[in-house]
């Protein structure tokens, strides 16, 4: 969201969080519930716990206790699991057990091709694709090192590939 912090659990930096997200979902539902209403935060922390009932917490992780999900991906799938619970997970994951969270925003360079109130708009591929074909040539046509320009075209590779598949 525009001007907001962003829980990035996608990120490389979030695994551990992730594991132990997952983790906790496994456990008996009780000790996570204190754990999370024993959570105090200070009012600057970017993420809010305010909206998070800890009475509908309880009710999902009494689902993923009775059918443990074996991995992240499949704790996101059990019915009730939202952005809300997610968020909480990941608050007790990071304050009870150190795993770090991640606030870099994911979506960072989507505004390169979005509006400018902080929302991008649809994708256009052929305008991704433009912007690569314009920034691999300017690589190319830089006056820098062969090593240089090796790693420079390496780097974009990835950002394409990373950006095609968020696309």
């Amino acid at each position: 969201p525009a001007g907001g912090t962003v829980l990035n659990l996608t990120a490389r930096e979030a695994e551990s969080a992730r594991e132990t997200a997952t983790f906790i979902a496994r456990q008996f539902p009780a000790k996570t519930i204190k754990e999370f209403t024993q959570i105090r935060l200070p009012a600057q922390h970017p993420v809010s716990i305010q909206d998070i009932s800890p009475n509908y917490l309880k009710k999902v992780l009494i689902k993923t206790y009775e059918q443990p999900p074996a991995d992240f991906a499949s704790l996101l799938l059990v019915p009730g699991v939202g952005p809300k619970t997610v968020r909480a997970l990941a608050l007790v994951a990071d304050v009870i057990y150190g795993a770090p969270l991640s606030f870099r925003d994911p979506v960072t360079y989507t505004f390169a091709h979005g509006g400018k109130d902080g929302y991008p708009y649809p994708v256009n591929r052929s305008e991704y694709d433009r912007s690569l074909s314009f920034l691999e040539k300017g690589i190319k046509e830089a006056r820098i090192g062969r090593r240089e320009k090796l790693e420079a075209l390496q780097r974009l590779e990835r950002w394409s590939r990373m950006l095609v598949k968020t696309i």
